[in-house]
C-alpha cells in the first residue's frame, strides 16, 4: 500500500511541475515559435507567387532567350574554313561511374562541331583499377576514330568535382579554347547541344553562362523517382526561367551547361571551399558583372538517383552546400559594388535565404515539429490560413512545373516533409560549419544495372542485414507524429490527427527503406 501511494504521490507532484512549467514556460515557448514559422511561411508564400507571377507575364509576353539576347546561327565560312568556329573544350568529370560513361563519353564525341574545333576532356578520379582501364580504353576507342579526346587522370581526390575541373583547366591545350561545357558522367547531350547554346556566348559579350534543361530518362523507374521529377521541374520551369529573365542570374547547375573560360577565370576558377562548387563559382561571376541565360527549350538527358541511400546523399550536399557559402559569401555581396542593390537583394533574400534556407527549415520545423506539439497544448492555436491555405497554395503552385503528375501531390508533400528531415539538418551543419559540412559523396547510378539484374536469369536471392535499411530519424520522427496523431484523435480539438497519421506512415516507411529502388548486390 505504501508503495502504491508513493507511485500515486510522485506521480501527481509530476503533473503538479508539468501544470505550472506549461504556461510560463512551454506555451510561451510554442506561441514565439508558432509566430517565428509562420513569418517563415509568408516569407515563402510571397515568393511562390511572386516567381508564379512573373512566370505567368513570361509566357504572355513571349519573352525568350533569343528574343532577349542577340542570337544568330554559326554560318560556314568557305575562306577562313572551320577557322570560323571558336575553340571549344568538354569536360566529363567521373568517378566510379561502371554503368553511365559509355553514354556520357559516346554522346559528348557525338556533338556536332568540327573536329578540330573541340577538345573532349575525361576527368577520370575512378578508385576502382578496372574501371578506370574501361574508361581509358573507352576513350582510345573514340580517339582511334579521329576524335580528339584526352583522358586525364591525377594522383588524388584533392576538391573531389571542383579539384578535378581546376586541374583539368590547367592543361596546356586549354589555353586555345574560348569556351568549356560540362557534362557529369550521366548527361548525354543532343548533337546540336553547341549550335544552339554558343551562339550566345559569340554575340552577346556580357554573358559566361548559358545552362540547359535536365531531362530525366528514369523519371518513371519509381514513385520517389516521379516526386523528384515534380521537384526539379519545379526549379527549371520557375526559379531558373525567373532569374535568367529579371535578374540574368541563377545557380549554375553543375552540368548541361557552357562557360566563357575567360568569364570563370575572372571570377577566380573553382574553389572547393562547399559542397557547392557550381553555386560558388556562378554567384562569384555574378558579383563580377557578368550573365546567365538560360535555355528551357534545350534538354539534356539525364538520370535522377532511385536509391534512397543515394538521395539522401544527394540532398545533404545540395542543402549543406548552398547553406555555407551563404555564410562565407554573404558579407562580400552586401560589399559588391559592381552589381545593383536590387540584384544584391534578389541574392541574399530570395537565392539564398528564403530558397535554401527558410523552404528546409519551416517545412520540417513548423509541419513535422511544431504543428504536431500544439496538439498538446490547446491555448497554442495555429491560424488555418497559416496551418491549411498558405501550404495548400504553395504546394499546388509547385505541383504546376509537372501537370502529369498533378494526381500524385499527396504524396508528394508526404514525401517531401520526410525529406525535409534531412535537408533541415545539413542546413544547420551548413550554417554552423559542423561535422559532414564538407562531406562529398557522388550520386550513384544505375544506368542499365536495375534492368540487367532484374532480368538476369534464375538470380540468387539477396540477404539484407536490416541495419542497412533502417534509417533511425525518420522511425524516431513517424513515432512522435503517430503519438500526436493518437492524443489528438482521443483528447484533442484540431482535428489533425489525418495528416498525423498520414505523415507518420511516411516517416515509417523511409525508416524501414521501403522507398525507391533495390538494386541487389549478388
Amino acid at each position: 500500500m505504501e508503495s502504491q501511494d508513493g507511485t500515486i504521490a510522485l506521480t501527481g507532484q509530476i503533473g503538479l511541475i508539468w501544470k505550472l512549467t506549461k504556461a510560463p514556460l512551454l506555451v510561451s515557448f510554442l506561441k514565439v515559435v508558432v509566430v517565428v514559422c509562420l513569418a517563415m511561411s509568408v516569407m515563402l508564400f510571397v515568393e511562390r507567387v511572386y516567381m508564379g507571377i512573373v512566370i505567368v507575364f513570361l509566357r504572355l509576353l513571349g519573352r525568350k532567350p533569343k528574343k532577349m539576347y542577340k542570337w544568330e546561327a554559326i554560318k560556314d565560312d568557305v575562306e577562313l574554313g572551320n577557322s570560323s568556329y571558336p575553340m571549344v573544350l568538354i569536360q566529363i568529370p567521373m568517378y566510379n561511374e561502371k554503368e553511365v560513361y559509355q553514354l556520357s563519353i559516346g554522346a559528348a564525341c557525338g556533338l556536332s562541331w568540327p573536329a578540330d574545333r573541340i577538345i573532349i576532356q575525361v576527368l577520370d578520379d575512378s578508385t576502382d583499377r578496372a574501371i578506370k582501364s574501361m574508361v581509358e580504353q573507352e576513350c582510345k576507342r573514340w580517339a582511334s576514330k579521329g576524335i580528339n579526346i584526352k583522358y586525364e587522370i591525377r594522383d588524388n581526390r584533392n576538391g573531389y568535382k571542383a579539384g578535378a575541373l581546376k586541374e583539368g583547366m590547367k592543361h596546356s591545350y586549354v589555353n586555345q579554347c574560348d569556351y568549356v561545357a560540362i557534362f557529369d558522367a550521366d548527361f548525354q547531350p543532343e548533337p546540336d547541344f553547341l549550335y544552339r547554346t554558343i551562339p550566345f556566348l559569340i554575340n552577346n559579350p556580357e554573358i559566361a553562362l548559358v545552362q540547359a534543361r535536365w531531362k530525366f530518362v528514369n523519371s518513371d523507374e519509381c514513385l520517389m523517382t516521379r516526386m523528384q521529377e515534380m521537384s526539379l521541374d519545379y526549379h527549371f520551369i520557375v526559379e531558373q526561367e525567373v532569374g535568367s529573365s529579371t535578374y540574368a542570374f541563377f545557380g549554375f547547375n553543375g552540368t548541361a551547361g557552357v562557360w566563357r573560360i575567360s568569364a570563370l577565370n575572372e571570377a577566380g576558377g573553382w574553389k572547393d571551399r562547399t559542397t557547392v562548387e557550381d553555386m560558388d563559382l556562378a554567384v562569384r561571376a555574378s558579383l563580377k558583372g557578368w550573365k546567365f541565360v538560360y535555355v528551357g527549350n534545350l534538354k539534356v538527358k539525364n538520370e535522377l538517383p532511385s536509391t534512397f541511400k543515394a538521395y539522401r546523399y544527394q540532398q545533404h550536399r545540395w542543402s549543406c552546400g548552398p547553406a555555407n557559402l551563404f555564410k562565407k559569401m554573404a558579407i562580400e555581396i552586401i560589399r559588391n559594388r559592381k552589381v545593383s542593390l536590387w540584384k544584391k537583394f534578389y541574392v541574399i533574400y530570395s537565392f539564398f535565404f528564403v530558397r535554401k534556407i527558410v523552404a528546409h527549415i519551416v517545412t520540417f520545423v513548423f509541419y513535422c515539429v511544431v504543428l504536431p506539439t500544439t496538439v498538446f497544448v490547446p491555448e497554442v492555436q495555429v491560424p488555418k490560413w497559416g496551418a491549411v491555405y498558405i501550404p495548400s497554395i504553395i504546394t499546388l503552385l509547385n505541383a504546376v512545373g509537372t501537370p502529369r503528375s498533378l494526381h500524385l501531390v499527396m504524396f508528394w508533400i508526404l514525401f517531401e516533409n520526410v525529406m525535409s528531415l534531412h535537408r533541415t539538418k545539413a542546413t544547420f551543419i551548413g550554417l554552423l560549419e559542423a561535422g559532414r559540412v564538407n562531406e562529398w559523396v557522388v550520386t550513384e547510378k544505375l544506368g542499365d544495372a536495375l534492368k540487367a539484374k532484374s532480368g538476369a536469369k534464375a538470380p540468387k536471392r539477396t540477404h539484407i542485414r536490416m541495419g542497412e535499411r533502417l534509417h533511425l530519424l525518420e522511425l524516431g520522427v513517424g513515432a512522435y507524429l503517430f503519438f500526436c496523431g493518437c492524443y489528438d484523435m482521443g483528447f484533442g480539438k484540431n482535428r489533425y490527427f489525418i495528416f498525423l497519421f498520414l505523415q507518420s506512415m511516411a516517416f515509417f516507411i523511409a525508416g524501414f527503406g521501403y522507398v525507391g529502388t533495390f538494386v541487389p548486390t549478388s
